[in-house]
């Protein structure tokens, strides 16, 4: 098995690419160890001192690491961790219920509204996530405001943290949303 590696634009996070589906379909963010029981790989991953964050997208994993701890020392075992687990054959969660592939809100709009939501979720599937994902991360839709056009969205994986989200969401995503939506007046973050 050979696992390319890719840098992202977030020096704390590297692109792992195992050449097989992780998830298949969606994403899954793993912020603490503690979040991480319910995947053998992420549990593993978490076992790695300097492991801070792991990420799980259609066809790679990112790794987060603490800013203290160098890749040089890190890469080769999180390389060995991965190819463990693919190589097991285990699966990537133990109860198949935990895979809840990480989407967009599925926050309730009428009208009008839902029909600007729907915009900006087809916009989000179709041109901003497919690029994020070559940087290994993923955003999600988490709510939009009708009153004020404000759109929050959640940055995930590499995206999360990193040093040049804020321009990829005020010179990339807001300017195309506001493009193609014109309801939608600014877009946020949300952290947490």
């Amino acid at each position: 098995m050979f696992i390319q590696t890719e840098p992202t634009p977030n020096p704390e996070v590297l692109k792992f690419l195992p050449g097989r589906a992780v998830m298949g379909e969606g994403t899954r963010d793993f912020r603490e160890a503690g979040e991480a029981a319910v995947s053998p790989l992420a549990a593993d991953l978490f076992d790695i001192e300097g492991v801070q964050r792991v990420f799980f997208g259609p066809d790679f994993v990112t790794v987060g690491k603490h800013p203290s701890s160098d890749w040089p020392h890190l890469k080769a075992p999180i390389l060995a961790a991965i190819m463990d687990h693919f190589t097991s054959g285990r699966p990537l969660f133990a109860d198949q219920g935990d895979a809840a592939a990480g989407g967009h809100d599925e926050g309730v709009y009428e009208g009008e509204t839902a029909q600007i939501v729907a915009e900006i979720k087809d916009l989000l599937d179709t041109r901003i996530r497919p690029a994020v994902a070559q940087d290994g991360g993923d955003i999600l839709f988490s709510k939009f405001d009708e009153k004020t056009g404000v759109v929050w969205l959640n940055m995930r994986g590499a995206c999360s943290g990193c040093p040049s989200s804020t321009a990829t969401l005020k010179a990339g995503v807001e300017n195309m949303l506001k493009h193609y939506v014109p309801e939608v007046t600014a877009v946020e973050q949300t952290l947490g």
